[in-house]
């Protein structure tokens, strides 16, 4: 695939990495961002997206998923670019002085700057633990969803209790040959509108639920042909045939591809200096709760303050050609402007 090239490639699409477009873009650079989950926000999103925040500048309280679209909307003139289920595997150093970076969906980027706003790391997918479960990986067994095409007419098991498990089995149940959905029990974590959907396709005979637990799989070279199914009741194990097997049991944090990236490191986070929040290496800054320095405070107001510094040496690396000037947006008519607001 052709390298997709911008000013500034930004790891993590949570505030801190949502703020750094922002910053970035006042200065006149174009960011695309790249993020494991398939939303936006990071752990806000994630984990705690109606709880709220207190400690927001300025904003006396707002939950996780208030201050992303929030943020989203500031970022809005600078007409980011997002590429979200994807992780980047790979990054390396050209002869032209740019980074390259690779996904694991395929993508690749050139920038001359890298930002990582990866939070506490990257969210890595929650695996199925059975002895023969890498056979299968990524040939029939999946943790996510990159086309929904790849599984029409698919005979799909669809394993999970929370919301990536309900809202797949909504959206692929129309596509697929047959689909099933297991749950160790019939309490489920997800939003009650999806539950309720989903009971309503089963009462209807367009969608089979199990209460269960994965025991075996069985088939060949990658292929699935069937799994093993331990009833919760205590019943008799089932044989149940399928092609695909669709697996959410979460995600968990892990510093993941970005510890082999040559940076240095610190009870695996990223040293940066508290000057411009580079690492180690010139040209990849990291910001945010991925970062250390001492004094480090894991706080969202921190990572903003992080992304402001960080902007003004992207800026000379992205440019060097270019002054920078430092401009304030109550008072500078070029960056009112740039926001499409009323001066």
């Amino acid at each position: 695939m052709d390298a997709i090239k911008t000013d500034v490639v930004i790891v993590g699409a949570g505030p801190c990495g949502l703020f750094a477009v922002f910053e970035l873009g006042l200065l006149d650079l174009k960011c695309h961002v790249v993020d494991v989950l398939d939303k936006p926000g990071g752990q806000c999103a994630e984990f705690y997206p109606e709880k709220p925040i207190y400690d927001i500048p300025g904003t006396p309280s707002c939950t996780g998923q208030e201050l992303t679209d929030r943020l989203l909307q500031q970022i809005r003139p600078f007409d980011p670019e997002f590429h979200y289920g994807e992780m980047v595997e790979s990054l390396e150093k050209l002869e032209n002085g740019n980074w390259l970076l690779r996904t694991d969906g395929g993508k690749v980027f050139e920038a001359p700057v890298v930002v990582i706003a990866a939070g506490g790391g990257s969210f890595m997918p929650k695996k199925v633990t059975l002895p023969n479960a890498a056979e299968f990986e990524g040939k029939s067994l999946f943790y996510a969803v990159r086309k929904m095409e790849n599984f029409r007419d698919k005979r799909l098991l669809i394993v999970g209790g929370g919301d990536s498990a309900l809202d797949w089995t909504l959206n692929l149940q129309p596509l697929a040959k047959s689909t099933t959905l297991m749950h160790r029990r019939q309490e489920f974590r997800a939003a009650p509108d999806s539950v309720n959907k989903a009971f309503g396709m089963v009462d209807a005979g367009g969608l089979s639920f199990i209460a269960g637990n994965l025991s075996g799989l069985h088939g060949s070279d990658g292929q699935l042909e069937a799994v093993s199914i331990k009833p919760t009741d205590g019943g008799e194990e089932i044989h149940h045939e399928c092609d695909n097997l669709l697996v959410f049991y979460g995600l968990t944090m892990k510093l993941g591809p970005i510890a082999g990236f040559g940076l240095n490191l610190h009870e695996n986070r990223i040293v940066v200096d508290t000057e411009k929040f580079e690492t180690s290496v010139p040209g990849i800054f990291a910001i945010g709760d991925i970062n250390w320095y001492p004094g480090k405070l894991k706080l969202i107001l921190s990572g903003f303050h992080e992304a402001a510094l960080m902007a003004q040496q992207a800026k000379r690396i992205a440019h060097p050609g270019q002054k920078v000037l430092f401009q304030y947006t109550t008072t500078s008519t070029a960056l009112v402007s740039k926001l499409g607001v009323a001066a």
